[in-house]
């Protein structure tokens, strides 16, 4: 069976992009990693409207991307923390491959806004596609895609 005879209506990438593919979720998403926790927070970083801003928020936790977290200052009311989950921060080297993207094409020329360095040596950050035998820095030509164990033909 070739890719074009294969039912796409599964695709996990589909599904993926049907979570988290839309741009303010992608910058909700950019900010949480940055330790933005707060509706109030999210909504004066990213800049949209509390009513798009509340409903991203539902469908992230809704998806067990986020975590609602009640928090409580002093002399005011119980309210909510959105904590990233450990199925949202496997997104994290998605957030990292598309920042790495633009940093290559699409680059501010004053440099970057975020500039990820690993803790331990200070060098820049970057994500990979490797294979599970440790052969890293793979190209799409050394890769073969071929229909998965839950590939259908198109009807």
């Amino acid at each position: 069976m070739k890719w074009l005879e294969v039912s796409t209506e599964n695709c996990t990438v589909q599904r993926t992009l049907d979570l988290v593919g839309e741009k303010w979720t992608l910058l909700v998403l950019r900010d949480a990693f940055n330790g933005v926790r707060r509706f109030d927070d999210f909504h004066r970083h990213v800049g949209l409207s509390e009513a798009v801003l509340a409903g991203r928020l539902r469908k992230l936790v809704e998806a067990g991307i986020l975590a609602m977290v009640p928090y409580q200052e002093r002399g005011s009311r119980t309210r909510h923390e959105y904590r990233l989950t450990s199925k949202g921060r496997d997104l994290w080297p998605v957030l990292v491959a598309l920042r790495q993207w633009g940093e290559a094409h699409v680059a501010n020329p004053e440099g970057p806004v975020l500039d990820l360095r690993h803790t331990a040596c200070d060098a820049p950050v970057n994500v990979v596609v490797e294979c599970s035998r440790d052969h890293v820095a793979l190209t799409p030509s050394e890769v073969t895609a071929r229909p998965g164990p839950a590939a259908r033909p198109r009807a």
